[in-house]
């Protein structure tokens, strides 16, 4: 897969970026959004399936947790192989083959989406879906070098929100399946993504380009690892990212389990939370480009924990419209989050090579070197936020037989992500001037 291969990149320099780089750029994000979209999709597969799965599959709600929380793991293991991926192979390249990869998960649960299956197997299956996950992170990392930094947060939140429109979208089609031929027919949506997954993959290797300058540098892997910056922001990914997955995997199983739903009304409702929250990251972005990635992050903190505040109390009220509302409010948030804090990666790097002394073409390479790199350690951390969300649901429904419990939990690590981000990107000493060599409130 030799491919297509561009020698030369610098998308800082202003003339190649309006004569060149610009159109390249924007040709690639188009692409890359299709084949993260449907790898989004299969990823959070499982949370359709399981409003398959009636009395006669023998799975109760602690099982079905299970399988999509395995779904969540794997997804969140293989981002890391997949940031590097990209330098290794080519952007391009690795597109074709992680969009292909893609079938063995559909096909798998098209053999195995029966009553009888055992749930070892359906164990298994679930877990296959997780190279779903996998696709965000190498999208991101490709998408990363094809941008100058003040166009990071709207090319970013734009890639990363077409792509997470593959859950609700997903969520929908399964709407679809069962409201029109019932809930005792699956495999008519695993049918439908097949072709959808060749066609991704054929877009990408006709339309997308693999960046020459772009190499794997196990230096900038090693130094990301050391940064402490780079395990803050997984720790504010987990709340935003980890947030939006682990909900969007939970939302209808939650609806089925506490407030009595059927597969077809929780259906009718599981998809509306994901789309607000996809449709709203590159907003995020803009928002971060505009008035600072770290304001924008700390109060939309401060905004989820007011959402789970609601929820907690339509969970203990058994109030379905309030929980339906405080629900939407935080899939809306974490969208807007997830915006944000990844405009903050790059530029938390670019700052500190500035506050080395670096300068123009240095700095900016020295941003996307270690930014690159460590947006897969971000990635995956996060969306272990997903598994923990799962888990914690899982734990609660078998104590209590209610979320109320979980939400507690999620509302108490708002809090925490709140303190963090101000005390890392926003609180100036008092020791420092008014105008500090390296302040992170612009990031």
């Amino acid at each position: 897969m030799a491919g297509r291969w561009i020698e030369e990149w610098d998308p800082e320099d202003d003339t190649f970026w309006r004569n060149t780089g610009e159109r390249i750029a924007r040709r690639n994000l188009l692409y890359s959004v299709l084949s993260e979209h449907i790898g989004f999709s299969i990823w959070t597969l499982w949370s359709v399936m399981v409003l398959f799965m009636g009395p006669e599959y023998g799975v109760d709600p602690a099982g079905k947790f299970f399988l999509i929380g395995t779904a969540t793991l794997v997804g969140a293991v293989v981002r890391v192989p997949y940031t590097f991926a990209v330098a290794r192979f080519g952007g391009r390249n690795w597109t074709v083959f992680s969009a292909l990869l893609l079938l063995l998960p559909t096909g798998a649960a098209y053999a195995v989406m029966e009553p009888g299956t055992s749930y070892s197997t359906f164990l298994l299956v679930a877990a296959l879906t997780g190279v779903g996950g996998g696709n965000f992170a190498s999208s991101m990392t490709n998408i990363n070098s094809f941008f100058p930094l003040r166009k990071k947060g709207w090319a970013l939140g734009l890639n990363a929100g077409g792509g997470n429109i593959g859950v609700p979208v997903v969520q929908l089609v399964g709407l679809l399946v069962i409201g029109v031929a019932g809930a005792g027919h699956p495999r008519i949506l695993l049918g439908l993504y097949l072709p959808l997954i060749l066609v991704a993959a054929g877009c990408a290797a006709l339309r997308m380009d693999n960046l020459a300058p772009v190499r794997n540098d196990a230096g900038a892997a090693k130094a990301a690892a050391r940064d402490p910056h780079t395990w803050i922001m997984a720790f504010l990914y987990v709340g935003t990212f980890g947030s939006f997955i682990g909900y969007s995997f939970a939302f209808g199983l939650v609806l089925q389990t506490q407030f009595g739903r059927t597969p077809l009304q929780a259906a009718s409702l599981t998809f509306v939370g994901p789309l607000l929250g996809s449709l709203i990251r590159p907003v995020g972005g803009m928002l971060a480009d505009r008035y600072g990635g770290a304001r924008i992050t700390l109060w939309n903190f401060a905004a989820m924990a007011g959402a789970t505040s609601v929820v907690v109390y339509a969970s203990m009220t058994e109030s379905l419209p309030v929980f339906l509302a405080g629900f939407t409010a935080l899939f809306v948030l974490t969208g807007l989050g997830n915006g944000s804090t990844y405009k903050m990666i790059p530029a938390i790097f670019q700052a500190k090579a500035l506050a080395q002394g670096m300068t123009g073409e240095a700095a900016a390479a020295y941003g996307r070197r270690l930014s690159g790199a460590s947006m897969g350690l971000i990635g995956a951390v996060g969306a272990l936020g997903g598994l923990g969300i799962n888990l914690a649901f899982r734990q609660s429904f078998q104590s209590a037989g209610t979320g109320t419990a979980a939400f507690g939990c999620f509302l108490a690590f708002y809090a925490a992500c709140f303190a963090v981000t101000w005390a890392v990107y926003l609180r100036r000493p008092a020791d420092v001037p008014a105008k500090p060599q390296l302040t992170y409130a612009e990031v």
